[in-house]
């Protein structure tokens, strides 16, 4: 069966660079009838079909609300809602403090839950079928030291994907998440190459050592992100796959 999109309106946010802008052109390209893309930094889609850009900064408590608000003033509808955006501030129990702590909450916790809210909502009141998928992170299961913040809010939102799959079962609304683990993107480029002063060349050379020669990258996202939002993987919900090369729990 072909994981295809079409006819459905699909709400994705941290459309403008890595894993989000790659799962919204696979979207487009799965044949999605029109795509709202939201981000704090501005989105020039580039794609096929449809498409409005939002520039919205998730850390805003009003933002979730003023995102399904204008899809649906645009659209009429939200068949699909991926939740890509994400902040990955390194903060630990001896140097986190209050503000990292309420603002990667707020983008990685709050906001999807927002999200989420006004997309079953939606759905709700048409009595139509739907599809959320959370991007989440193999740090929930427990995450690094100088994760502790961060690993928490993927563990919310791994907990509120379930709590959500739970409580749409009647309503034929799938909500299902991706624990990334290690991604080629951009920004893990940059902060390994810069912030950490690790050079340009430390994270090619950890990708060699990898199982499959590289690392996992956004199109091995979207491609599983396009699939859980697509009716061909249907009945699938209140799961959360662990996409990274290692198997969690091994010897």
């Amino acid at each position: 069966m072909r994981a295809g999109l079409d006819g459905m309106v699909v709400l994705v946010t941290g459309a403008a660079r890595g894993i989000g802008a790659a799962i919204a052109q696979a979207a487009a390209q799965a044949g999605a009838e029109a795509l709202i893309l939201v981000d704090r930094d501005a989105v020039t889609p580039a794609l096929p079909g449809p498409a409005e850009a939002l520039t919205l900064d998730l850390a805003d408590p009003d933002a979730p609300r003023r995102a399904i608000d204008a899809t649906l003033a645009r659209f009429g509808r939200i068949d699909g809602l991926v939740n890509a955006a994400g902040l990955t501030t390194r903060g630990g129990f001896e140097d986190a403090d209050r503000a990292l702590w309420d603002r990667v909450f707020a983008v990685n916790a709050r906001a999807p839950f927002f999200l989420m809210a006004g997309a079953i909502a939606d759905m709700r009141a048409r009595a139509a079928p739907g599809a959320i998928v959370n991007i989440q992170s193999m740090n929930a299961h427990c995450g690094a030291p100088d994760l502790s913040v961060y690993s928490a809010t993927k563990g919310a939102l791994q907990t509120l994907t379930k709590n959500a799959a739970n409580a749409c079962l009647a309503d034929r609304i799938r909500v299902n998440g991706i624990n990334l683990g290690w991604v080629d993107t951009e920004t893990e480029r940059h902060l390994h190459a810069v912030t950490l002063g690790k050079g340009p060349d430390w994270l090619d050379a950890q990708a060699r050592a990898q199982p499959l020669g590289r690392l996992v990258s956004e199109a091995d996202c979207a491609r599983q992100a396009v699939w859980l939002l697509s009716p061909a993987s249907a009945p699938m919900t209140g799961v959360s796959l662990d996409l990274e090369q290692k198997i969690t729990g091994a010897p």
